[in-house]
């Protein structure tokens, strides 16, 4: 792993749904699950609709948080999105020296800069496969942010060595957004309360297909938990975002994630044996979240071939620590990974 301060020219604020905005392309840029929100969830936002005259009351959605956590609700903050909680421990939380572990999504150091603080990285190599060596962090680093599993590597790192970057004085931030894609959760640190300084983030944003509802949540102690709230607005969560947190809670909700997982998982190993068929692609082993990171010699070039015969993929170069060279896919149904395979194999012929 290197060290790095942020004196590069990466461009943190691109996200994979500028790969399809205004284009109509078959979306592998997107890690929300297709055919999203469910018919069930769906009627239960739009029965929430006729209390919008009221401003929302975030308690029992928060109650039901905590509750599928095992935590009081003074564990718990929702917010508009996990991006929003990355806002909020950027703002609400002194940091010294605060350390991202790249590559990994970049909302949290764009915001932390946005913050004025000065952010230095942690890269993890291709070499060791993307894993965590936690001595590879500071030990004066007072902030820490990595993802599990990570996006874009789709490395899921034992919750051992996460944990082991958690002590006294430092606060250790653990993105989880892709958590629930994952049988079982295990790895998880959710629901942890012997770690000091763990600050566990959630979206129900990706399973559920709510991106533009905007709904996650925090999972931290009692006195973050209440500086993060101290610096959020007044009502920050929709009432039907609320109504959305409460129903994803439920026993049946809960066991319908269980079952996408494991139908993901059958669909990345499809995709992932198809790549395995090409010479050129090289694929980051130990894949567990809903999308798989790829190498392929001037991959940005391939992008754009891709795109040219109907596929987005998201490029990789605007995370720290990758180049030109990488693409992220997302996990699709077979069908349309079939399609995407032979539109690879063109793509790459097209570039002799």
């Amino acid at each position: 792993m290197d060290m790095h301060t942020h004196t590069d020219a990466h461009d943190l604020r691109h996200h994979g749904d500028a790969e399809v905005r205004d284009e109509k392309l078959i979306d592998l840029a997107v890690n929300v699950r297709t055919d999203t929100p469910p018919d069930w969830l769906r009627r239960r936002i739009a029965d929430s609709l006729t209390g919008l005259a009221a401003y929302p009351d975030g308690r029992v959605a928060r109650a039901a948080v905590a509750e599928r956590h095992d935590l009081p609700p003074n564990r718990v903050l929702l917010t508009a999105g996990a991006a929003e909680a990355f806002v909020l421990l950027a703002r609400a939380l002194p940091a010294r020296r605060p350390v991202v572990v790249h590559p990994q999504f970049t909302e949290p150091e764009a915001a932390l800069r946005d913050a004025g603080h000065a952010v230095d990285r942690v890269l993890l190599r291709e070499e060791d496969g993307f894993r965590l060596d936690p001595a590879a962090v500071p030990e004066d680093a007072d902030l820490v942010v990595i993802g599990n599993p990570t996006n874009p590597t789709s490395v899921l790192h034992p919750a051992a060595s996460i944990a082991a970057l958690a002590r006294p004085g430092r606060t250790l931030v653990v993105d989880e957004a892709f958590m629930d894609a994952v049988p079982g959760e295990r790895e998880s640190l959710a629901g942890r309360t012997d770690l000091p300084g763990l600050v566990v983030l959630r979206s129900l944003t990706k399973t559920w297909g709510l991106a533009g509802l905007r709904i996650g949540y925090v999972l931290a102690g009692p006195e973050t938990v209440a500086a993060l709230e101290r610096a959020q607005p007044l009502w920050p969560v929709s009432t039907p975002a609320l109504v959305a947190a409460e129903a994803c809670m439920s026993r049946a909700a809960l066991a319908e994630a269980e079952h996408a997982a494991h139908r993901i998982g059958m669909e990345r190993a499809h995709l992932l044996a198809g790549l395995a068929e090409f010479d050129e692609v090289r694929t980051v082993a130990g894949a567990e979240a809903p999308f798989v990171l790829v190498r392929i010699d001037g991959a940005d070039a391939v992008r754009e071939r891709l795109r040219s015969l109907g596929f987005a993929a998201r490029r990789g170069d605007t995370f720290p620590g990758l180049d030109r060279n990488w693409l992220r896919l997302a996990v699709r149904d077979r069908a349309t990974t079939n399609r995407f395979l032979q539109a690879l194999d063109q793509a790459l012929l097209m570039g002799g």
